[in-house]
């Protein structure tokens, strides 16, 4: 299955996702490959982690979450999409990652208020050459990445500002529905 799962094909309720185009690109800046260990913090609907899981075959990932309604929801999205190297971690971040496996790649979706906490965490145990992908739709949020990924051990972060608008029918015709802009920002963890 390609990057850009169609959003429908997720159960979601009332849990936010990150829709398909954003959740692609996403996915393309975390640069996952086979084997790797990934986290995923906030995984709301698990819409990211299904597709991380997708890419990561040999490897495994961790999708966090506070909320036990979306971290049910990323459960049984997973069991949905037959993910079966995917483990819910039920659990508020940063406190929840504690323990977990070094990762790779860490993917931060959501952070309930503690990102510079998470970021500085996976300063820590990011494995050498790894990444973190940062989503923000705060312009308070996307500067707080800024701060905090601008320091060591993070080398020089990088982002994209995505403005995606869908075609929707609209009475006998057609037109294009914004979604809400979305911040993609990443660094990598030198040494």
């Amino acid at each position: 299955m390609t990057p850009g799962i169609p959003d429908n094909m997720f159960l979601r309720g009332s849990v936010p996702m990150t829709k398909a185009d954003v959740r692609a690109l996403t996915i393309c800046r975390a640069r996952l490959a086979p084997n790797q260990t990934v986290w995923e913090v906030g995984a709301g609907t698990g819409s990211v982690t299904v597709e991380a899981a997708l890419r990561v075959p040999g490897g495994r990932i961790y999708a966090v979450e506070e909320k036990a309604e979306a971290a049910a929801l990323t459960a049984e999205n997973c069991r949905l999409f037959g993910t079966h190297n995917v483990t819910v971690v039920h659990g508020r971040a940063p406190e929840a990652l504690l323990g977990l496996p070094r990762p790779h790649r860490v993917m931060v979706g959501g952070s309930r208020g503690e990102l510079a906490e998470i970021i500085r965490l996976c300063g820590r145990e990011l494995l050498p050459g790894g990444v973190i992908v940062v989503n923000a739709i705060r312009p308070a949020t996307l500067q707080l990445a800024l701060d905090v990924l601008s320091l060591p051990p993070f080398g020089t972060p990088e982002g994209v500002l995505v403005q995606v608008s869908g075609l929707e029918r609209l009475g006998d015709g057609y037109h294009f529905r914004a979604q809400n802009p979305v911040w993609i920002i990443c660094a990598g963890r030198e040494g």
